[in-house]
């Protein structure tokens, strides 16, 4: 069993930069996929970045491409997502998901992902 907790978010003025963390207890980290999503006051719970297990292959909402990265370290059961030139409409909780490895696509509902961190503020004023 992974148990995702995040840290790193905050207070910030737009442009400024985030990085985000991840850490995952349990044993088997390198064997699942990892996802970052985000939920905003009144708004549906979005993905915002996914890595597969290797690192390979990686997806992006279209609203953070180039603007956001994401990574991972499975030596240190840790992943990443580095946010750059934020942005007031990226204010909201970020929440670090995981799901068993499986074949990659271009959809990451949230409904496949079984394991949740309790969440980080990330806060961009104006």
């Amino acid at each position: 069993q992974l148990q995702p907790v995040e840290s790193g978010g905050g207070l910030v003025q737009a442009g400024a930069s985030l990085r985000l963390s991840c850490a995952a207890s349990g044993l088997t980290f390198s064997t699942y996929d990892m996802a970052w999503f985000r939920q905003a006051p009144g708004k549906e719970r979005e993905v915002v970045a996914a890595i597969d297990w290797a690192g390979s292959n990686t997806y992006f909402h279209d609203t953070v491409k180039g603007r956001f990265t994401i990574s991972r370290d499975n030596a240190k059961n840790t992943m990443f997502l580095q946010m750059n030139s934020l942005k007031p409409e990226d204010t909201a909780v970020y929440f670090c998901a995981a799901r068993a490895a499986r074949p990659w696509a271009v959809v990451h509902p949230s409904s496949q992902y079984n394991y949740w961190g309790q969440g980080t503020q990330v806060t961009v004023s104006s």
